[in-house]
């Protein structure tokens, strides 16, 4: 089946500390460029299935935990990625919950007061 998502979008209010937080967290280095309207953006990337993100500093976006919420892959990282949220500033809102039949996840509040998700299978 064709998946339904390719492409996300994570608002921020701070981009330089939005990056720093994922970066840490996912142990990821994050691309940085400009978006089309000239606003920073930093690139998420999943080379393997082709879905890709963002974190942007778009005004027009507001960071905030009451609207669309993301779930990004933590496949066996996941324990990893909920214990580096509070060093890295963030907090964890949901700790690792099974979700029978489809795995297991975790929720965090970023730096920027948004409400992100992590899945993992194991």
């Amino acid at each position: 089946m064709k998946t339904m998502i390719n492409w996300f979008s994570i608002p921020c209010a701070k981009f330089d500390r939005a990056v720093k937080f994922y970066s840490t967290i996912l142990d990821i280095e994050m691309m940085c460029d400009k978006d089309p309207g000239g606003n920073q953006i930093a690139f998420f990337f999943s080379p393997t299935d082709g879905i890709a993100g963002a974190i942007n500093a778009d005004p027009n976006l507001k960071p905030g935990s009451e609207g669309t919420r993301i779930y990004l892959n933590a496949e066996g990282i996941l324990d990893d990625v909920l214990g580096g949220v509070g060093a890295a500033g963030g907090k964890v809102t949901l700790p690792r919950t099974e979700i029978p039949n489809w795995g297991w996840i975790g929720m965090i509040e970023d730096t920027e007061g948004n409400t992100v998700g992590f899945h993992s299978q194991s």
